[in-house]
């Protein structure tokens, strides 16, 4: 029987419930429990698949192909497991169920409500997660703040869910704002205060209290928020602003919050595993030496929108004890007559262009993977990046002035990247784009072969637009190579240049960026980031 973990939070968003609910996963997995992470969202989308990246991020996929919010790749980074169909969970996807079952005829002739139909569907999305993943424990993190309406019939679901579960099975943690007023030089409680208020008019108490501060909160505050939230002390954990998040988790264990969670479930506290998690820790804060890697995109205004990028160039950076500064590039600007693309890219070792879909900015991107081309600088592709980098081959190399994506130019005559048969006849967006893992055979005696050291790879893919093979002699004929081939339907998975033309330009169709750990990085970004380091020396 599986044990239950949720996250809430109030005041406002962006308090860290998503590093809250990722760090109470990795101590309770460091205590030798299965541990699989829930995150559900209050927005009517049925996925975040079709919404804008400035609005919301990226888009993070998992194995089996669900496109999610950005907290699920925190999960995985944190706990080392995949995460399946049932961890990102929508009201959008709840309505959406509940009402075929209605068109069905499923629910036998009975008025469908808010309670109790909708509130059961929830409930069973927090079951079907627990049956799907054999977990001692599962974590389910709520989106948004207490009291917002959008969220109040998920509320209104785990209060139920408590009742039939009891105190034993469940453990409520409440993420809050302890805000200091510069003015007065003091911390107020009145926030969280307020916050308990509305998450009990719920009928909901909570177990345990994360605090968000600035600074320390000192026995007296502790005393007053116990006190107003009817709350042990001991249970009131402090979530200091720390330089970087890999402290939290270790911050979290020093207050013994798996502990106290633990003891609730009526769960053996067993010694902790935590020493590869020190030796990280220990690593991020002693780096040596600074590479510089040009990221160019088209959604820099919001960093969140390549978060996952991010976080594999600076896992790889860890790998090598290195720092790696990002250079954000705007790949508009690089479209204007007036750019200089010496001076934007003159202190940068690395050339990246991530995915991304849409017209905008596509000339300026092309013209940084001309750029790294010619001047010999490391360059990696990721998916709408593979893209790119064979447009511009086609073009500058084999002479193919118009080459062109279906996606930006219907009309093009060379269409070096088209849609596959099968989604020419696609009309809905959402979810029917090539989705999750698929296989990729890599030929030995590449640059990809010496990065993966094996000849079969499982890689996750979010895309609609393929490589179209009938332009791959012509561009095998100017010395690209094909190093990555999908074996069922031969499309081409990774492409490079051979050390002869260049000391390291590759590129995948699909995301490596989902699989880097910070304690196991990817072995793509590994190889780019070396051969930064190599550029930057040389």
């Amino acid at each position: 029987m599986a044990k239950f973990v949720f996250v809430t939070g109030g005041v406002c968003s962006g308090l860290g419930k998503g590093i809250t609910a990722s760090s109470i996963a990795l101590l309770l997995k460091a205590k030798g429990y299965k541990v699989f992470m829930q995150k559900f969202d209050p927005y009517m989308n049925v996925d975040p698949g079709t919404m804008s990246p400035i609005q919301h991020g990226e888009v993070f996929v998992t194995s089996d192909g669900c496109e999610t919010d950005l907290d699920l790749g925190h999960y995985e980074r944190f706990i080392d497991e995949e995460l399946n169909y049932t961890s990102n969970i929508t009201n959008g996807k709840i309505y959406s169920s509940v009402i075929e079952k209605e068109r069905r005829g499923d629910y036998l002739g009975a008025t469908i409500q808010i309670v109790p139909h909708i509130s059961n569907e929830i409930k069973n999305k927090i079951y079907e997660a627990a049956s799907t993943s054999n977990a001692d424990i599962v974590i389910t993190e709520i989106g948004g703040t207490v009291g917002d309406i959008e969220s109040s019939v998920m509320m209104e679901s785990l209060r139920q869910f408590r009742l039939e579960q009891g105190r034993n099975n469940t453990c409520f943690v409440h993420t809050t704002l302890i805000p200091y007023l510069y003015g007065s030089n003091e911390l107020k409680t009145k926030p969280t205060q307020n916050s308990v208020i509305e998450l009990r008019r719920l009928g909901i108490q909570p177990d345990i209290l994360v605090t968000r501060a600035p600074i320390n909160l000192g026995d007296s505050i502790k005393k007053k928020i116990a006190l107003f939230g009817s709350i042990p002390e001991n249970n009131i954990i402090e979530a200091k602003d720390v330089p970087n998040v890999y402290q939290i988790p270790l911050n979290f264990h020093n207050q013994n919050i798996e502990e106290l969670i633990l003891n609730q479930f009526e769960l053996k506290v067993t010694k902790s595993d935590l020493k590869y998690w020190e030796d990280l820790l220990h690593t991020v804060e002693n780096l040596q030496g600074e590479v510089e890697i040009a990221l160019v995109g088209k959604y820099i205004e919001l960093e969140d929108a390549y978060l996952s990028v991010k976080e594999a160039i600076k896992a790889s950076g860890y790998k090598y004890k290195t720092k790696v500064k990002i250079n954000w590039i705007d790949s508009e600007v690089l479209e204007k007559k007036d750019a200089n693309l010496k001076e934007i890219f003159k202190s940068s070792q690395g050339i990246l262009v991530p995915g991304g879909f849409g017209s905008r900015g596509i000339e300026g991107k092309i013209l940084a993977c001309q750029y790294a081309r010619e001047h010999k600088i490391p360059y990696l592709g990721i998916c709408l990046g593979m893209q790119i980098a064979v447009i511009e081959f086609a073009r500058h190399v084999c002479k193919l002035e118009d080459a062109s994506s279906k996606e930006f130019d219907s009309m093009c005559q060379n269409p070096i990247i088209d849609l596959m048969v099968d989604q020419k006849s696609i009309v809905n967006k959402g979810g029917t784009l090539r989705l999750g893992n698929y296989e990729c055979k890599i030929e030995k005696n590449t640059l990809a072969y010496e990065a993966y050291k094996q000849d079969i790879i499982l890689e996750r893919h979010r895309h609609r637009y393929e490589f179209n093979n009938e332009y791959r002699n012509t561009l095998e004929a100017k010395g690209m190579i094909f190093s990555g081939i999908n074996p069922e339907s031969s499309l081409v998975e990774i492409i490079e240049l051979p050390k002869e033309m260049h000391p390291h330009f590759i590129a995948s169709q699909f995301h490596p960026e989902f699989k880097s750990r910070p304690t196991k990085s990817h072995p793509l970004f590994d190889s780019f980031i070396k051969a930064s380091m190599n550029y930057k020396n040389k």
